[in-house]
């Protein structure tokens, strides 16, 4: 029989699971399934925004839009658009129901699983078909997918030791090429996130006076410690590199800023003699604030235009 047998809704960036449909189907090929899904979460941030996975008599679609996954499990025969229009309103009814940042500060799994009653409504409807509203243009989503259809995972892939690194540089069909990790697009600026970024730059912008000011200084004064000068300009240097990894993707980016933050910390205790408690207060804590903002700001998710 033609059906969809679960569903779950996975964060992108480290594959917690937000929610998931309750199954209780205990065989051997649902356990092989629930291992995929779990690989294929760890990954969802290297792939496409609309994927297939076929795994024998069964076929795991997922779609990926604004940081989040939506995934689902179903029979090899059940019909590809019904599919992604089922995924496609799992998104719009999350999207409505939960704000970004909610999914993004969540940290333990299932926060959302409330969502799961919206999930199994949603699933019964889709595995009697004639119950289906004859609302959905189920002809744009055809077109839709016959234009750009999903990129095929192969479970070669899937087990192999370098995961879907190779992925960044495939072109596969509707698409091109799939953009690599520096290129990729961030969530939108919050204003506390403009507000981190302004202050990083004035930050940056009193270290750099302040080391021109020890220059000058320095060549007034032979006795001067020339040392002062390079910490106010590595101050001016961090403060410039959080404002980057703020606006642009790159690899290692949470670990960069947190190893930015350690430099800014560093610069302002040896600073100490040349700064009071309150500027040194103010650095170290623009700094840190820079620092949870780029953490935030997480890579975004394609969002599909399936036009259901």
């Amino acid at each position: 029989m033609s059906m969809i047998l679960s569903a779950s809704v996975v964060r992108v960036r480290d594959g917690l699971p937000l929610s998931a449909s309750t199954d209780y189907d205990q065989s051997t090929g649902m356990q092989e399934c629930r291992k995929y899904f779990k690989m294929l979460s760890k990954k969802l941030s290297q792939l496409p925004d609309r994927c297939t996975l076929k795994t024998g008599q069964y076929n795991i679609n997922f779609i990926s839009s604004l940081g989040v996954s939506y995934m689902m499990l179903c029979t090899e025969n059940y019909p590809n658009v019904l599919a992604f229009c089922f995924l496609d309103e799992l998104q719009k009814e999350f999207i409505t129901t939960y704000n970004m940042m909610k999914t993004n500060t969540a940290v333990r799994p299932y926060c959302f699983i409330e969502f799961d009653n919206f999930i199994q409504r949603t699933k019964q409807r889709y595995n009697n078909t004639r119950s289906l509203s004859t609302k959905m243009n189920l002809a744009d989503m055809q077109t839709e997918i016959k234009l750009r259809p999903p990129y095929q995972i192969s479970v070669s892939e899937l087990g192999s030791t370098n995961g879907f690194a190779h992925l960044s540089a495939t072109e596969y069909k509707g698409t091109g090429k799939i953009s690599a990790a520096p290129h990729q697009r961030l969530e939108p600026v919050t204003l506390p996130g403009i507000v981190s970024f302004v202050l990083s730059l004035l930050c940056g912008a009193l270290n750099l006076i302040r080391g021109f000011h020890a220059i000058e200084s320095l060549l007034q004064n032979e006795g001067e410690d020339f040392s002062y000068v390079i910490a106010f300009f590595l101050g001016t240097a961090a403060c410039l590199y959080q404002c980057y990894l703020f606006v642009y993707y790159t690899g290692w980016r949470n670990a960069k800023s947190f190893l930015t933050f350690g430099l800014i910390c560093l610069c302002n205790m040896y600073l100490y003699e040349l700064r009071n408690l309150w500027q040194l207060f103010f650095h170290v804590t623009v700094g840190a604030f820079s620092t949870l903002q780029i953490r935030l700001r997480q890579p975004q998710g394609k969002s599909p235009d399936y036009n259901v």
